[in-house]
């Protein structure tokens, strides 16, 4: 496996596309807008030079790691003649079912289809494919190039030659690849996003404000942020968007997205990548001023 495509330039797209490269393998980024892809370049490289400052890596690997990714905005040539695509666009199934009909259309009959979807069912996504055998979930952790876990998720046909080609992959990208069975949120959603939503109906209710509830958590728990703090790291609408999935599938009320999480996204508070959320980053993305409505 040496040609590997990445689809979408975001935040998960660009941090896959930079561990696949920094790795030695040739990385197509593919994303409908230029600008996107612009903007997932500028961000691996400013990531590089983290690196570099640290004295993690070197000037030479730094700019073999860049030599190793190109840009396509075009599905059909960003995916030619490669050993591996995976998916990192939007949460949102529709769009993802179009993706892989376009890919098992586009793609080699060899090439492996991953998604690095937080929550959908891979069977799913694998019925929409002549290949459902050749179909894996890849669930990677933000900011992947420092997170060491990927959930590796097999649907109902996935075949084991697959899961263990995807496993030891995991493994010369330096990652803990831990494999999980399908099913809504998988292992770390369905425990983290419950928990984010538990502290957002505490704030909902009345029990404590936004920075009470993330200290208490940061320091009773050892937690590295506070769950609201997190949720506004992650994204609101992505958060509802994965408590949608699970509360679909499991039809259970306990997965219900709380009301004041649902309208913060419908207001467009979104968090971090908003400018507002739990906390105002107008200022600083360090989350220390609480948002106005919550003072």
């Amino acid at each position: 496996m040496k040609n590997i495509a990445v689809i979408g330039a975001g935040t998960m797209g660009n941090g896959i596309a930079h561990v696949f490269a920094q790795n030695g393998y040739a990385t197509n980024l593919i994303d409908i807008s230029p600008t996107s892809l612009e903007k997932g370049v500028a961000t691996i490289a400013k990531n590089l030079d983290r690196m570099l400052a640290k004295a993690v890596i070197t000037e030479e690997e730094k700019a073999k790691t860049l030599g190793k990714i190109s840009t396509y905005t075009d599905l059909d040539q960003g995916v030619k003649n490669v050993d591996l695509v995976v998916e990192a666009a939007t949460e949102n199934l529709a769009l993802k079912l179009k993706i892989f009909k376009e890919l098992d259309l586009l793609c080699e009959p060899k090439t492996i289809l991953a998604t690095n979807t937080s929550s959908i069912s891979i069977t799913q996504i694998a019925a929409a494919t002549q290949r459902p055998d050749k179909v894996i979930g890849m669930h990677f952790m933000n900011p992947v190039p420092i997170m060491k876990l990927v959930e590796i998720i097999r649907g109902y046909s996935t075949s084991d030659e697959v899961s263990e080609l995807i496993m030891a992959l995991s493994r010369k990208l330096d990652k803990t690849p831990t494999a999980v069975n399908d099913y809504p949120g998988f292992v770390a959603n369905r425990i983290l996003m419950p928990m984010i939503n538990e502290a957002v109906e505490t704030l909902y209710n009345g029990v404590a404000g936004v920075d009470e509830i993330d200290t208490v958590m940061r320091l009773g728990m050892a937690h590295p942020m506070g769950p609201l703090q997190l949720a506004d790291f992650i994204g609101l609408d992505v958060c509802l968007s994965i408590l949608n999935v699970m509360y679909d599938g499991f039809k259970n009320p306990k997965y219900a997205p709380c009301p004041l999480l649902v309208n913060m996204v419908m207001a467009g508070k979104l968090g971090v990548k908003s400018g507002e959320g739990f906390y105002d980053y107008a200022a600083s993305r360090k989350a220390e001023t609480v948002s106005k409505q919550f003072q």
